[in-house]
């Protein structure tokens, strides 16, 4: 089979799920579980950063995710790659960031008998689902598209937060069809009951002295929280995670006589 209509391998069809899901960058150290992903992102339009460690890849994906607003894609080797990165997981799961993490596994015909393959966990989808949203496993090429849109998905959706990815090694360097249609998630935007939004309203203006605290989901909405502290004349504060949606507050309030801003 010639260069022009060799397949594409599963790795290389994951990073296109990946592409098609809007992301720009990828924080990551290459492995040899993972050189099909590698393969794929030196084929695609994707940034790479290269830290030293799998702890700054991870944290690196949740930093984007917090300074753009947009799904941090991360990937590194499976068993201890991936465990290295836990402490940055966590710290995603608690202040809500959305993290996509790819990540290999062992050979399929090795997987779940316990030989002691090189990088092998026990139950590694298992031990990240304590962790962290969802831990998903890709045993066929035809699942990529569905299952990566998945893990975007529930990455950003309800309480953002991490998900990983992981396919057998085996798996991500055979080929995919090369028919397969890569279809991006498509989003949705929960619509917004009324009745909660009168009932929020009610509660402001039987309110004597109104205060607005600032949780994570408000961290790209200074301009709504701006507009609704100078409609009810109300000091802003904000928890650690929300304290970005404050900073034009504070300068508001500084120049311009407005509500003050604590915390």
């Amino acid at each position: 089979m010639d260069a022009v209509t060799q397949q594409r391998t599963a790795g290389e069809a994951i990073i296109d799920a990946v592409v098609a899901n809007g992301t720009e960058t990828v924080f990551g150290i290459p492995g040899a579980q993972i050189y099909p992903l590698f393969d794929g992102i030196y084929k695609s339009p994707l940034r790479l950063v290269v830290p030293r460690h799998e702890q700054a890849a991870a944290y690196m994906a949740m930093g984007y995710a917090k300074s753009t607003g947009k799904t941090g894609v991360f990937s590194v080797v499976p068993g201890p790659g991936i465990l290295n990165t836990s402490a940055a997981l966590c710290t995603a799961m608690s202040n809500c960031s959305p993290i996509v993490g790819l990540t290999g596994q062992i050979p399929s015909s090795f997987l779940g008998k316990g030989r002691g393959h090189l990088h092998e966990l026990k139950d590694q989808t298992g031990t990240l689902k304590t962790l962290i949203k969802d831990a998903i496993h890709i045993g066929s090429p035809a699942d990529i598209s569905s299952e990566v849109n998945r893990a975007f998905q529930l990455a950003r959706s309800g309480r953002p937060g991490p998900v990983t990815v992981e396919m057998c090694w085996d798996t991500m360097a055979g080929g995919s069809d090369p028919q397969q249609t890569i279809k991006p998630l498509t989003a949705t935007i929960p619509d917004v009951d009324p009745a909660e939004i009168s009932a929020a309203a009610a509660l402001i203006r039987q309110a004597r002295k109104p205060m607005i605290l600032c949780g994570s989901g408000a961290q790209h909405a200074a301009d709504e929280v701006l507009a609704l502290a100078e409609r009810i004349t109300a000091p802003v504060g904000a928890f650690a995670a929300g304290g970005a949606s404050c900073r034009k507050i504070t300068r508001w309030g500084a120049t311009g006589g407005g509500p003050s801003v604590m915390g």
